[in-house]
């Protein structure tokens, strides 16, 4: 599903160069639960970036379902981030100024989905993320462990292959961090590939393989049975 090979990534800053990756070997199978950790300023946003089609790397070879993402226009970018990867982000995302149910249909709206099929879809995912009564309630009408989930009710939306999760419990209390793992266990039960990067140690251990990152390369990379 996710193969990188010698993958680096340098960003000019100025005169200085920094170099976030430095030669990272990462492959993930169809289904894995994998979680990646490491200190602040490790490459663990960078990895993912980089998963997601969000930025490119320097050097390297990256191929997402056996396509190479190097020399991919943007175009064909957005599509792949639109039909292939779901988003969950530790700041939710969410359009401040809509529903939930509108917030969920919006991958769905980008990807040229019926307005009606839009609705059926969003409504079913809702309903599957325990807030269909919520459809109608805005961001600031709701709590943060719902507005997480309907982040995450809007990465499943589109039937992606791979959800791929920054933080997704990092501004949540316990008790909504808990049900949102849990919910995550659900996603993964379900036949989806799931990239997770969290600073929680409790977090990691709900995946099948925790892989650990320092200086911009891969140090350990561990699963759970070991």
């Amino acid at each position: 599903m996710i193969s990188m090979r010698d993958v680096r990534k340098v960003y000019e800053t100025g005169r200085v160069a920094v170099e976030a990756l430095r030669g990272v070997d990462f492959e993930v199978g169809s289904n894995e639960y994998v979680a990646v950790v490491g200190p602040s300023g490790s490459g663990k946003s960078t990895l993912m970036n980089l998963i997601g089609c969000l930025d490119t790397p320097t050097s390297g070879e990256y191929e997402l379902a056996g396509e190479r993402v190097a020399g991919l226009d943007r175009n064909r970018l957005a599509e792949i981030r639109n039909r292939r990867i779901g988003f969950v982000f530790q700041s939710f995302n969410l359009l401040a100024y809509a529903s939930a149910q509108e917030n969920v249909e919006l991958p769905l709206l980008f990807g040229g989905v019926p307005t009606r099929e839009r609705r059926e879809r969003a409504t079913e995912m809702l309903d599957r993320v325990g807030l269909a009564d919520r459809a109608d309630h805005k961001p600031t009408e709701l709590s943060g462990g719902q507005m997480q989930r309907v982040a995450i009710a809007r990465a499943l939306v589109n039937r992606p292959a791979i959800v791929l999760a920054d933080e997704p419990t990092g501004n949540l209390d316990s008790a909504a961090g808990r049900g949102i793992v849990e919910l995550f266990d659900e996603v993964h039960a379900g036949g989806q590939t799931i990239v997770m990067i969290t600073h929680d140690p409790a977090i990691a251990t709900v995946a099948s393989r925790t892989v650990t990152i320092r200086d911009g390369r891969i140090v350990e990379d561990r699963s759970a049975a070991a």
